[in-house]
């Protein structure tokens, strides 16, 4: 592998150019090849993505990959009619699962969200739709050629941040928005030059 001024980094072998965060595990490198970024429209993945974002603050992502299959497995593949319908005893449980991070009030705070996400469906007909309202066009800014040019936030995910916790959901900072954003393809952040950038360029509209 080679690094270029542009925080890109060249296999050799194949001449493939991946954004450099990604490096550090084939668990990322996978993650990053196969997922980040690219365009998702089905609800359950968007509430899976946005509680695993939830779940990783104060974490590592490579950790939330890591346990991701056991998320699955306890908070029902992530279906919102099915979370909202766990109970506390489902709490005591899951604070006992060292497959998941243990953390009380982001395990109640799951429940919860899935309870105020089917309000919005109801409202919105669908997680994706109501996505692209709020957001609208934050991907309008110049492509990011280093990784220092990528916000940690914007005023979309600072939008969707502010309308979530109106609406009564948790653990749904700016910050954690745009992390969201950034994985399901609302906004496209690979660097100039990544072999994905052009695969993720479309938007969902």
């Amino acid at each position: 592998m080679s690094t270029t001024q542009t925080d890109l980094v060249i296999d050799a072998a194949t001449g493939t150019a991946r954004c450099r965060w990604c490096m550090a595990d084939p668990i990322y490198v996978a993650y990053h090849d196969q997922e980040w970024g690219a365009p998702q429209t089905d609800d359950a993945r968007l509430f899976e993505k946005i509680c695993l974002e939830g779940f990783q603050a104060g974490l590592s992502w490579l950790t939330i990959l890591r346990k991701r299959s056991r998320f699955r497995e306890v908070f029902h593949d992530f279906d919102p009619p099915r979370v909202a319908r766990m109970t506390a005893r489902d709490v005591e449980r899951l604070l006992g699962d060292a497959g998941i991070v243990r953390h009380r009030g982001k395990i109640e705070s799951t429940i919860r969200n899935a309870a105020r996400c089917l309000e919005l469906l109801d409202e919105q007909g669908s997680l994706a739709a109501y996505l692209r309202r709020v957001t609208g066009n934050d991907d309008d800014r110049p492509a990011p050629r280093r990784l220092a040019e990528v916000p940690a936030k914007t005023p979309a995910s600072v939008a969707l941040s502010r309308d979530l916790r109106r609406r009564g959901w948790s653990f749904v900072g700016p910050t954690t928005m745009y992390a969201f954003m950034q994985s399901v393809g609302l906004v496209n952040d690979h660097l100039v030059g990544c072999h994905r950038r052009a695969a993720c360029g479309a938007r969902p509209r």
